[in-house]
Order: structure tokens, then sequence, then C-alpha cells
């Protein structure tokens, strides 16, 4: 089919255009073109609209298939067909946009032709766009992490979530997480919501070794609870969606007696729509069971009563009330340290007990509590990864001594793009064999010039 052609599609009652339907979008690994993914979506219609119906999306457009970058689109296009809604959302930087909302199958086969490959909704429904009806439990294992971990922390949340009597509806992320989503009645905030996620990460890294709630990567370890995700503006992929991923994986609701059997590599646009047919949505019922945030509120006041306070929020939200300083720990330290040398000099000091700060030597380098460098950033992920493979040949002693999780991939999100960045921590690397930082490869950094005019400004 030449580029340009078209196929109509009656969608209960409505015509939904299908442009370039042969267009491909898999090719390393399963054949797939626009229009067979758009096929899979109305073959789950029921189940892909319980996570989407009545929400304002975000058009996540991967316009030259899975194997491309995406861009971010919270606009609704200007030639939607009038019987597709929309909702105008306000976000944290005092702007607002009118979002396109999905009610039907063929509103989801439209947005679908528009590339979105993932849907990506927010957790409100559009009759109270400032209180969430949904908590968002997202596991993201670290580097290194096997995926029986995963499902054991999952478990644990599933015990918290019992005893405080709220219902866990998990899912298969699509790559190599899981998703657990909480139906709440909407009465509290999304700062509200985003306090309760924080207590339910915390009380979660208490109970198990292998579950971690802290932002920073540098100090994660073994499965992080992104409490983040229900920050106001941040979205995650609903249920259904299909991940690009070469095999075309896709985000599975699961019962809870399939999460420490399952296999997320068998779900996927070929095999999701029989298990669909033969079993159903396992979360057809989640709107039935909206639980109370009382509880894990009140463990939130328990942590703040003991000293344990607010953590960081996502970088694009200014400064909030008692959230702790937004810099990465390694840094911080390094940084009050200079601080309390600088202070000790105006003030004289030079004592044993406040001694002056020693010059540092010219051959060494400062040791840092954590020894980051940058190898590599670009809106191009497989150029990244290329980067950090060329470091390694170019360092192969250093490079033999790091762990799984000392390689750290950075997924910056712009307001209408991502980029990349690779960093590499040297802790297990002995301090005279690391290697220096140098100038990053490639080192294709969006927010550079942006971030140089706010310097000169």
């Amino acid at each position: 089919m030449a580029k340009g052609e078209e196929e109509l599609l009656e969608i209960e009652g409505r015509t939904v255009r299908v442009s370039n339907p042969r267009k491909p979008y898999f090719t390393r690994g399963v054949q797939l073109s626009k229009i067979d993914i758009v096929r899979y979506y109305l073959s789950v219609a029921p189940g892909a609209l319980n996570g989407i119906r009545d929400r304002p999306i975000v058009l996540k457009r991967f316009v030259d298939g899975a194997e491309k970058e995406p861009f971010y689109q919270k606009r609704a296009p200007a030639d939607k067909p009038d019987w597709l809604r929309t909702a105008t959302l306000s976000f944290p930087s005092g702007r607002t946009a009118e979002e396109v909302v999905v009610d039907d199958a063929a509103g989801l086969a439209w947005i679908v032709n528009l590339g979105c490959i993932e849907l990506h909704p927010h957790p409100v429904r559009t009759g109270d766009l400032d209180h969430p009806n949904e908590l968002r439990v997202d596991l993201d294992p670290q580097p290194g992490i096997a995926w029986d971990d995963v499902r054991s922390v999952a478990m644990e949340v599933k015990a918290l979530l019992d005893e405080l009597g709220l219902v866990g509806w998990p899912k298969t992320s699509g790559s190599r997480g899981i998703h657990i989503n909480v139906r709440i009645q909407p009465q509290w905030t999304f700062t509200e919501v985003r306090r309760a996620a924080l207590a339910l990460a915390r009380a979660v890294e208490r109970r198990s070794p292998l579950a971690s709630s802290k932002w920073w990567k540098e100090e994660r370890h073994g499965v992080f609870l992104d409490y983040n995700q229900n920050a106001k503006d941040r979205t995650t992929c609903s249920a259904y969606s299909v991940r690009p991923l070469p095999d075309a994986r896709v985000s599975t609701p699961l019962r809870w007696d399939e999460v420490m059997s399952c296999d997320p590599a068998d779900f996927t646009v070929h095999t999701v729509p029989d298990r669909f047919a033969k079993i159903g949505d396992p979360q057809a019922a989640m709107d039935d069971h909206a639980g109370t945030l009382d509880a894990l509120l009140e463990m939130a006041a328990r942590d703040e009563a003991e000293g344990i306070g607010d953590a960081p929020w996502p970088p694009h939200f200014r400064k909030m009330e008692g959230e702790p300083a937004r810099v990465q720990p390694s840094k911080a330290r390094s940084g009050a340290k200079k601080s309390a040398a600088k202070k000790a000099v105006a003030e004289g000091e030079s004592s044993e007990e406040s001694p002056a700060p020693k010059k540092r030597a010219a051959a060494g380098r400062r040791q840092s509590t954590m020894p980051l460098i940058v190898i590599a950033q670009s809106a191009d992920k497989a150029a990244a990864e290329a980067g950090l493979e060329r470091w390694k040949q170019q360092h192969p002693e250093a490079a033999a001594l790091l762990a799984p999780d000392d390689v750290l991939v950075d997924r910056m999100r712009g307001s209408a793009y991502v980029w990349y960045r690779i960093r590499i921590n040297l802790r297990n690397v002995p301090e005279d064999q690391r290697p220096a930082q140098g100038t990053p490869d490639p080192d294709d950094d969006p927010t550079r010039a942006w971030r140089e005019a706010k310097e000169q400004a």
C-alpha cells in the first residue's frame, strides 16, 4: 500500500480513518504494522477503555513506530472529530491544556492512529480534575534485579494494602516492573495522594529488604517504589498498553494468584487478545472497590512526627514546602563540606577542632561518597548506549569492576520530548583506578541552551 493510502473502519456507528495502515510499527522482533496495533486495541477495547474512560489523556506519539523516539502532546489536535471530548487541565507551571478524553472504541482507534501505542491517562475523572480517584504504585526494578524480586515486593505491597483495607489491582508494566493501582474515593488532593504513596513506599521499604523508597538513583537498591508517579501531571501507561519493546509486550492486568507464577514475556500483542477472550478483564470490578486514604495519611503523620519529612519531588515542580534539598546526595555532602570549609576560613578558624581546609593534591582527586561521572547524553537512547559501550572499551579494567546497578540510565523528560543520560558510579573501582570525567560521548543535552540562558539572565 503506497504512502498516503488509508483504511476506513466502521466502529460502533462511527467511521475512523487509519492513515498509512501498513506503516511498520515493530520490525526488530515481531513484525507489526499500524493497522495491526489498531486491531489489537479493538480486540481488547473493553479492558483498555476501563483504564482510560472519562480520563484526560496525554498523547505519547510514536509517529515513526515503536523503534523511534516518541514525543508527548498534551493538547488535543485541532482536527479531532467533533464526537471526541476534551477536558481542560491545569499544570504545576500554571499553564492549561485541553486534553483528549476517550470514552469508546472509536476514540481508542482514533488516538492509536496518531501513533499512541501506549495509553497515558491522568488519575482523575473529568467530573473532578483536582481529586484523583486512583493511587498508583509503580514497582521499578533497578539494574540487575530479578523478576522474582519484583514479584516478592508486589506481594509485600498487597499484604500492606490488605491490612489497611485497600484493594490493589496488579498488572505487568509491560517491561520489567509491576504496577498496582488502588481505586480511591476522590476526596484528596494530588499532594495528599502523593503523601499517602510516599508513606506506603516507606512502609514497604521497612518490611522488605528488597524495596527502596529513595528518589535518587545513587541511593536506590532493589525495587524502587516510585511515589512521585502520584504527583500532578505525572502519568503511567494504563492496562493493555503496548510497550515499545521488540516483542510488542503488553501491560497486562493480573489476578493476584498469577503474580508469583507469571512471566511478563508471555503477554504480547499476539497473545493477550486470546487471553482477554477467554478470561475477560481481571480488573473489570475495580470501580466497585474505592477505598479511603485515612490509614496511609495517618502513617505519613507518624513518619513526620518522628522527623521523617517529605522526599524530593519531580524536577519540573517548584520547590515544595517541607521538601528537602533537591540535589543528589553525593553533591549535597560535598557541597556541605565546602561550605563548612569556607565558613571556617572566613571566621579565621585554624585549630585542631576546626582545621583549615587542606589544599587538594595536584595529582589526586577529591574522593566523593558517590563518585559519579556522566558517560553519554542524547535524545537517541541507542546512541547513548553506544557511547556507554565505547567507554567500556576505552576503560576495560574499570568496566570489569562495575556492578549492574553502577550503570545509571536516566530517562529525562521535558515538556514534549525525552532524552537519555547515562552515568557510571565508580564506587567499586579503586580510587587510583577511576577514569576521570571526560566530555560525554555523545554530548547532546537539549536543556543546555535553556540552562545557559537562565544563568545569563
